[in-house]
């Protein structure tokens, strides 16, 4: 798409690791070091819209970007795996992209909750 952040990236952008149907590279804004998207390369705003190959594509990446940042960094103790679908659902960028957000013990006070925190009060149950 022409206007499309994700379908125009820039030359100078690393790519990590791609696929036929799928790329993976850092985030622009990372929420923690070595957070990762990983995109499909059709343009498609809804994760529900992607093809079973894309999803699979995507898992594929998913999966060895872990393994290497795994490798690449001793003090990764957890993950967050997120996609946001919608406007609503805090959506900024239309082209599908799911965050791979390495964590790691300490990084914050009480990570309790994980993702429930997209809505801080009912984080803490």
């Amino acid at each position: 798409m022409g206007s499309c952040v994700f379908c125009n990236l820039p030359a100078d952008k690393e790519v990590l690791e791609s696929n036929d149907l799928a790329l993976a590279f850092y985030d622009g804004f990372p929420v923690t070091k070595y957070h990762i998207l990983i995109i499909p390369k059709r343009h498609v705003s809804d994760y529900f819209e992607l093809t079973k190959a894309e999803v699979d594509a995507i898992n594929k990446l998913l999966f060895s970007q872990k393994n290497k940042l795994q490798k690449l960094d001793d003090t990764i103790t957890g993950f967050n795996v997120g996609i946001n679908i919608g406007k609503d659902a805090g959506q900024s960028i239309f082209h599908v992209h799911v965050h791979l957000m390495p964590r790691r013990f300490g990084d914050m006070e009480n990570p309790k909750g994980g993702v429930r925190g997209v809505i801080p009060q009912k984080q803490k149950y």
